[in-house]
């Protein structure tokens, strides 16, 4: 699965791969395979996204198409 909106969210917000991994104290590759859907991204993560983003995990993983439905 591809999360398309991992990376529609980071470049609305004018970051880098490698500054999301930092926030996620993670390697940049990493964080490009949790983005691409190559690797399953833990939900610790998710949660750490969805509040840095203000959106709720349900949008990042395309259940909603409202980044506020809590």
């Amino acid at each position: 699965m591809v999360f398309q909106r991992l990376e529609d969210l980071r470049v609305d917000k004018d970051m880098t791969q490698q500054k999301v991994a930092d926030l996620l104290n993670c390697k940049r590759e990493v964080y490009r395979r949790y983005e691409r859907g190559i690797r399953e991204i833990p939900i610790w993560a998710l949660i750490k996204l969805a509040d840095f983003y203000h959106v709720s995990i349900d949008y990042i993983l395309g259940r909603t198409d409202n980044p506020k439905s809590f």
